[in-house]
């Protein structure tokens, strides 16, 4: 039987914030120690920015604020973490 990788693409906006996220903290994003899924629906949040919306979403991981724009643009505790 075929193998499903259920994890996210490296170009998906859940990876893009989950490296911010562990560029922030000066961590590899393999070390994170609460998972994305804790705070937020990272397929959700996938679904969403792949249907090219322009929105922001805003939301709380551990204590800090996250910003995802459109653009791909991810801000942790306003730091900015520009698309690569």
């Amino acid at each position: 039987m075929p193998q499903i990788d259920t994890r996210p693409s490296a170009h998906s906006m859940s990876m893009r914030v989950i490296e911010a996220i562990a560029e922030d903290s000066g961590v590899d994003p393999l070390d994170l120690e609460v998972p994305l899924f804790e705070a937020v629906d990272p397929e959700a949040l996938d679904q969403l920015f792949r249907d090219d919306v322009q929105c922001t979403v805003t939301f709380e991981y551990v204590g800090r604020e996250i910003t995802v724009q459109h653009d791909g643009t991810v801000t942790v505790d306003g730091s900015v973490y520009p698309p690569a």
